[in-house]
């Protein structure tokens, strides 16, 4: 048994139930509603109508009919009925009762169509107002947005008619066009950091070639290098330019960060202290530093594109002996499946929030790419 709050509940949501559908109906099936309901209460209200206007009239023409005449006539012949109230003359009536008479005919003979015109008029206000009016503002509202360039808004009307979908449908597309112009967002910032990195990694190798020239300009003349020492500056020079060629060449094919093609290749330890230690020569001798390398020794063999390790190792060198005020030590660990990089400066460095330290090019007042401040030192360290 229900009690009368549970009753009175269970009424209820039986109700909204039914009005969710009715809400939900499709259009044309809304519309149909409407039309049915108009007329049902056209032809109760065109009824009403011609009753009333049939009693007035008739109690108007009743006081222009002779009535002992009529209630023998009604009673002659054994009638069981009353006849209809003779209709007067027009000269007879009043004029007031004669035109209110002209109104009842008119009524009598049109009230249907009136009305029934009306019903319908009013039936169709009543659909666009519970049916179109409130979507339609959206979109509209929607659209206005749109062509502004404002994508910050959400369609609210959640109905399930046509107009509903249309809505949802609506707020999809509105949905896409911002994840698009998040996307092309994100691509004009990939190529400004384009921009950025190819400004930056071309940087080192023309370093290194500086270096190399204003050693070659200060020791020839004074010959204080022998041939085989200057052909030997020429010959990394001319590997410098060699790179900055497959750079250039690699950045032209890019259409972001990401899309480099890594051109794997072994290394081994040796060999990668060759190559560091060149770089070093030039960095100490172009910015009057001190350095110390440290590279462990061991026959693993490292896989992994040698021109982009070598890109990053210039652009931490030429970091650390820029800010560097005295001394750069490196060290170097290699296994078959890791390469670990560690510099250290005795620079100043600067601290920075962790979650900022993978940003590109990151900078501070000494323009450091990756820093950790550790006892009055500064650490460069990538592990690929």
């Amino acid at each position: 048994m229900y009690s009368e709050h549970e009753y009175i509940e269970t009424v209820v949501g039986e109700w909204d139930n039914k009005w969710d559908k009715i809400k939900n109906l499709s259009l044309r099936k809304t519309i149909v509603l409407y039309m049915i309901i108009s007329l049902i209460i056209s032809f109760y209200l065109s009824a009403l109508i011609m009753r009333i206007a049939t009693t007035v009239q008739n109690d108007i023409w009743w006081k222009y009919v002779d009535q002992e005449e009529y209630f023998e006539m009604a009673e002659g012949d054994g009638r069981r009925y009353l006849p209809d109230v003779p209709r007067p003359h027009s000269y007879e009536m009043k004029e007031f009762d004669y035109h209110v008479s002209e109104i009842c005919d008119f009524l009598q003979t049109f009230t249907v169509l009136i009305v029934s015109v009306a019903g319908s008029i009013i039936a169709v206000f009543l659909f666009y107002k519970h049916k179109l009016k409130c979507p339609i503002e959206e979109l509209e509202l929607a659209s206005q947005q749109v062509g502004r360039n404002n994508l910050d808004f959400h369609i609210t009307y959640e109905n399930e008619d046509e107009m509903g979908r249309l809505c949802k449908e609506f707020e999809r597309m509105r949905g896409q066009l911002a994840e698009n112009n998040q996307q092309l967002w994100k691509m004009l910032e990939e190529e400004k950091a384009l921009r950025a990195a190819i400004a930056h990694d071309i940087r080192s190798p023309l370093s290194v070639l500086e270096g190399y020239q204003e050693m070659l300009s200060e020791y020839l003349p004074k010959k204080e290098i022998n041939m085989e020492q200057a052909l030997e500056m020429v010959n990394e020079s001319k590997k410098q330019i060699e790179r900055m060629d497959i750079f250039v060449e690699t950045m032209r094919k890019m259409s972001s960060l990401d899309a480099r093609e890594l051109v794997a290749e072994e290394i081994t330890s040796k060999q990668l202290e060759i190559d560091i230690r060149a770089e070093m020569n030039v960095f100490e001798k172009k910015f009057g530093k001190l350095y110390k390398l440290k590279c462990s020794e061991t026959a693993e063999k490292f896989s992994g594109d040698k021109e982009v390790i070598l890109e990053v190792i210039e652009n931490l060198l030429s970091n650390a002996f820029r800010y560097a005020k005295t001394k750069v030590e490196m060290e170097v660990f290699l296994t078959s499946s890791e390469l670990q990089i560690r510099i250290k400066d005795d620079g100043v460095g600067f601290t920075i929030d962790k979650q900022k330290a993978t940003e590109l090019f990151l900078s501070a007042k000494c323009e450091r790419q990756f820093e950790t401040f550790r006892n009055g030192h500064v650490y460069q360290q990538i592990v690929l």
